[in-house]
């Protein structure tokens, strides 16, 4: 009997203040943490160093535990308009830095990923944090938040698989709502 295949996951809650991050692997049905936490820049830093800082350790992150796939939020445009750019510009040098190893990166919605982690599209966020420590079987919840979070999205991916996810590739400028993108780039 052959042992299961596995598979390295990273899954990115991108932030300018703050990103998250969590690495799992995937052996048959069993999931295992590898490592999780956040990126942090400092306000009043300029903001070109921030996203440098975050370039920097996610390429780290991807030299040192070379992730077969990457999930990473999807861009939410809330009433922040400020705020939501940033993250766009945090996201972007995610991307980049998987484009620059060669990491296929899927996408997510917040609903997908509290859907693929709890069985509910609208779960609170305890809820998702609590079953990240149950699914992952850790001792206690991952912190910070954004931790939590990053490993709930490699959870998303590693449950939902690739053939059902949506690869990265900008909802806003393909119109990710009334458009398949599977028939162009699946």
């Amino acid at each position: 009997m052959s042992e299961p295949r596995v598979t390295t996951y990273i899954g990115i809650d991108p932030g300018y203040a703050i990103t998250g991050y969590g690495i799992i692997k995937k052996s048959g049905n069993k999931l295992s943490v590898v490592d999780y936490g956040v990126i942090e820049t400092k306000a009043g830093t300029d903001f070109p160093v921030r996203l440098l800082a975050i370039n920097e350790k996610i390429r780290y992150l991807l030299e040192m535990y070379k992730p077969d796939y990457m999930s990473v939020e999807e861009l939410f445009i809330s009433q922040n308009r400020t705020t939501a750019v940033g993250t766009a510009q945090a996201r972007g040098v995610v991307l980049v830095e998987a484009a620059r190893a060669n990491i296929p990166v899927y996408e997510f919605t917040p609903g997908q990923v509290k859907l693929a982690v709890t069985g509910y599209g609208k779960a609170e966020k305890k809820q998702v944090q609590a079953m990240v420590k149950t699914l992952l079987g850790l001792n206690e919840m991952p912190k910070p938040d954004d931790a939590a979070d990053g490993l709930a999205m490699a959870i998303c991916l590693a449950n939902t698989g690739t053939f059902n996810a949506e690869r990265a590739v900008s909802g806003y400028q393909y119109g990710r709502y009334g458009y398949s993108r599977r028939n162009e780039f699946g």
